[in-house]
């Protein structure tokens, strides 16, 4: 639920979390109702553009960095060697951009059901889409789902899951089925990550997500807290399942030596956000 104030404040009203946020606008950019969802873009007065869907915050111009970079960059340096990259939803294309800058991926390929949403970040959020064209990506519009039913068995070495929250167009990506799907697509010691919600206001969710993981064969799980200004509570997470083989550390001296440039992903951001904080350990105990 949301409202354009009066006073000219864009507020996202929260129910399930008895909480909202707000952003102070300047004027209203677009809105187009695609057949999945309705996405609505604003401008804000001091975070950049804002891309609204179904009434929810999704991407500002000026903290999206936090996301995108936390759903790329520990992923891929997990990983010994990823060539293969497949970034389910992700529309907006800032997660397909950092994962990208891994010199040493070969193909990325990103299915998002709503050509919208990318239509709207070409326009809006053009810094985003920058390596669209790169001749390593395909960029598809299609059922993210049935892509990982019917995809090639162990031939990715990554998959990032970038959907929206459970609900609507994203609730099928978070149960056993996609799961196995995604297992069964992976290599051995291939990973899968997938943001997972609020660790603050959504304990269950979270939880329930780590169970399904486990429970459909993922040997080992990694749950990373970072900040996101723009969603509930400022707290977010993204959860890291591993086919096969157990977490040993990330190429480190690779992610310091990093020929590219990030905005929050450093060495000492990912040993950070591997530090389970104490309300966090004693959920995952239970």
């Amino acid at each position: 639920m949301s409202n354009l104030e009066a006073n000219r404040w864009f507020t996202e009203i929260s129910d399930r979390d008895g909480s909202a946020f707000s952003l102070r606008i300047n004027k209203k950019l677009d809105e187009i109702q695609s057949p999945f969802q309705k996405v609505e873009m604003f401008e804000t007065t001091d975070f950049g553009n804002l891309m609204i869907i179904d009434g929810c915050t999704m991407v500002s111009t000026r903290e999206n960095f936090f996301y995108h970079e936390m759903m790329s960059h520990p992923a891929l340096f997990s990983h010994p060697a990823p060539k293969n990259v497949v970034i389910i939803g992700g529309g907006d294309c800032g997660t397909l951009r950092e994962v990208l800058k891994h010199s040493g991926v070969e193909t990325v390929t990103q299915i998002d059901i709503d050509e919208v949403v990318t239509q709207m970040s070409l326009k809006y959020f053009p810094e985003l889409c920058e390596s669209n064209n790169d001749p390593r990506a395909t960029v598809m519009f299609d059922d993210g789902i049935k892509y990982m039913r019917e995809a090639t068995p162990e031939s990715i070495d990554v998959i990032i899951v970038d959907g929206t929250d459970p609900v609507g167009p994203g609730e099928g990506l978070f149960n056993h089925a996609f799961y196995t799907s995604c297992l069964n697509a992976l290599r051995t010691g291939g990973i899968m990550i997938q943001q997972s919600e609020s660790p603050l206001m959504h304990m269950p969710l979270l939880l329930e997500m780590r169970d399904a993981m486990k429970e459909v064969g993922f040997a080992d799980l990694q749950t990373l807290p970072f900040p996101q200004p723009i969603y509930p509570s400022g707290l977010w997470s993204a959860t890291m399942a591993r086919k096969g083989e157990r977490f040993d550390g990330f190429r480190e001296q690779d992610a310091d030596n990093a020929t590219f440039n990030t905005d929050y992903y450093n060495v000492g951001i990912h040993y950070g956000a591997l530090a389970t904080p104490n309300f966090m350990k004693r959920a995952f105990e239970k």
